[in-house]
């Protein structure tokens, strides 16, 4: 009997759940990385350009929580201005950016505050 329940220690020990943790715990970070570089490998691009006095795309969907940067390319300064003021700009010289993370489902119409014949929409869904 004292030999059977040594045996069945044993075996306890070999499958314990200890070992499973352990094993969870050194391979969830590595899965946690593949997966997350596969969410961001698969975003597409969040940049509106800004040159020759248009917003291009003029028009972008993303989703909520995603960051879009605004890059000035033209020779003049722009601003980019929310028509419900969630965000505004400072002056953009060439080759300045500005960033704004949408954190709320909508639809954002902007502007050029310097030049507001100039217009964009980001929609978030």
């Amino acid at each position: 009997m004292r030999n059977l329940m040594n045996q069945l220690r044993l075996a306890a020990v070999r499958f314990s759940p200890g070992r499973a943790v352990v094993v969870a715990m050194l391979l969830g970070p590595l899965v946690g990385a593949l997966l997350a570089y596969g969410a961001v490998a698969a975003q597409e691009p969040t940049e509106v350009k800004i040159d020759n006095f248009v917003f291009n795309p003029q028009e972008m969907t993303v989703a909520v929580g995603t960051t879009v940067n605004f890059v000035n390319h033209d020779d003049i300064p722009h601003t980019v201005v929310d028509k419900n003021k969630a965000f505004r700009s400072k002056a953009l010289d060439t080759d300045d950016s500005f960033s704004f993370t949408f954190a709320s489902a909508g639809t954002y119409d902007y502007f050029c505050g310097l030049h507001p014949h100039m217009t964009g929409k980001i929609i978030v869904k």
